[in-house]
């Protein structure tokens, strides 16, 4: 094959001296080797030229873990699909589920796979460490660049250049076992639950709710970051500001503001004096969230809608037991939605190759910008069968077209009363609600609050003013050695 090629170029050279008016045009069937092709239609980007029969190696970090099998099945489809088209990709399943403390090991020692998910808080520290792939060409050869959200890829991006993609978006909301709250009385005359708008009514809910079916009425996270990440939108309609930044680009922490220490109190009511929570919050973490949540150990859990197949699918909720309301408001009126996403990131060590067919992958599964009916129908379909809630994801993407067109196919499939889950799609809408992460190093302060968490958890007599000082004087110094000095 090899000396045929060889021999092949050879007279290509030669024809190409006797004369200028013969050319030859490689054949671009192969998609992963032409990153402008688009698959739902024509395509008028200029196309680059590379090697048909180049073999790559393509790891997946975004492969399911091992216990989601339907989900891993969905995944061989893609593959086989995929294949079609990219005979000479060899595709690595390599499920990869970022932390901090394994990230930097992995990336030092060049065994990142390709593709990987990461937080949006952590985009610039993984771009400043140059633990990830400058992929600006390959986006804009795509014509993608302009297609992402103005917002996220303003986090995925450092002077000039673009590190990543969003793999969706989200925003919190107050996730309902519907069966406990029918189980305690708490519907309406059309069986919709009647669901807490204040942080005051949800503890009177929960109280009902202990009361009555023995269950927790919250899951509270406590144990890792989640825990302060999940508080800091509790304290934001409490009327915080965990985080300032000065005239002089210099962060602040604003652990121990009034409004703050209010929130934490009002957390801390929530065992001592109401007594909702699951038995030892200092034990839950985001998947035991969705586990008390889905098994009936709590009837409330603070979560978005990128995750409706946790409590049911992972842990057996009915599909028709599962809403989502907005996150209740504060004292004062104030009622935000912490929002976020998940990025893809690459590999530093990725090719241009290799991240080409990653986002080739990424279209095939309907998570780029271009319309895919085929990928969305096939994700619309894996959820039917496998009893998760069709509803629609959080626009990632700036395309107006796009969202309506997968709106569109999430209705022709659902499977859910969307009744469920209105109040909540209707909240974002509303100006001002949706709010970013803290800046500032965001998963640090997480590690702060979280501490006083556990704390005021575990200690009846705790100070809570003097618990939020010491976090916010541990934070400032994070701040000032890590960020403002530098």
């Amino acid at each position: 094959m090899k000396k045929m090629k060889k021999l092949f170029c050879m007279i290509m050279c030669l024809l190409l001296v006797l004369s200028m008016f013969t050319a030859c045009k490689k054949d671009k069937s192969n998609v992963a080797d032409t990153p402008n092709a688009d698959k739902t239609g024509t395509n008028d980007k200029e196309e680059q030229d590379s090697p048909q029969d180049e073999e790559i190696e393509l790891t997946l970090g975004i492969w399911p873990e091992e216990t989601l099998v339907a989900e891993i099945e969905l995944h061989n489809g893609y593959v086989e699909k995929f294949n079609e088209s990219h005979p000479n990709v060899t595709v690595v399943p390599a499920y990869y589920k970022y932390a901090v403390d394994t990230f930097v090991p992995k990336a030092e020692a060049g065994t990142l796979p390709v593709i990987f998910e990461t937080w949006y808080t952590d985009t610039q520290k993984l771009i400043n460490g140059g633990f990830v792939a400058d992929i600006t060409e390959e986006l804009s050869a795509r014509g993608w660049l302009d297609e992402i959200n103005p917002s996220i890829k303003e986090l995925m991006s450092k002077d000039g250049k673009t590190y990543g993609i969003p793999r969706d978006g989200y925003a919190l909301g107050l996730m309902l076992n519907v069966e406990l709250f029918e189980e305690a009385g708490l519907v309406d005359s059309e069986g919709l639950p009647i669901y807490p708008k204040t942080w005051d009514e949800l503890a009177k809910t929960g109280k009902i709710i202990k009361d009555k079916t023995g269950a927790a009425g919250l899951c509270l996270l406590a144990m890792d970051n989640a825990g302060g990440w999940h508080f800091s939108n509790i304290a934001w309609n409490f009327g915080a500001t965990l985080t300032t930044i000065d005239a002089d680009g210099n962060y602040h922490g604003n652990l121990d503001t009034p409004e703050a220490i209010a929130a934490m109190e009002y957390v801390k009511s929530l065992k001592w004096e109401y007594d909702i929570l699951t038995a030892d919050p200092t034990v839950e973490n985001w998947g035991t969230g969705f586990t008390q949540l889905g098994t009936g150990g709590a009837a409330m859990y603070i979560a978005a809608n990128d995750a409706v197949n946790q409590p049911t699918y992972n842990n057996g909720l009915a599909v028709d037991k599962l809403s989502i309301v907005p996150v209740p408001a504060g004292p004062n009126g104030h009622q935000y939605s912490l929002s976020g996403g998940t990025p893809y990131m690459f590999s530093k060590s990725a090719t241009p190759e290799q991240i080409n067919a990653a986002l080739d992958y990424l279209v095939l599964m309907g998570k780029g910008p271009e319309l895919n009916e085929e990928g969305i129908i096939a994700n619309n379909q894996y959820c039917i069968e496998n009893g998760i809630p069709v509803i629609p994801r959080f626009p990632a993407w700036a395309s107006e077209e796009l969202k309506e067109a997968e709106d569109k196919l999430v209705k022709e499939y659902s499977n859910v009363d969307m009744r469920l889950y209105d109040d909540y799609f209707e909240i974002l809408k509303k100006a001002g609600n949706l709010r970013q992460e803290e800046p500032g190093a965001t998963q640090e302060m997480y590690a702060q609050l979280t501490n006083v968490l556990q704390e005021v958890i575990v200690n009846k007599d705790a100070d809570v003013a003097a618990l939020m000082k010491t976090a916010n004087d541990n934070y400032q110094t994070i701040l000032d050695t890590t960020i403002n000095n530098q």
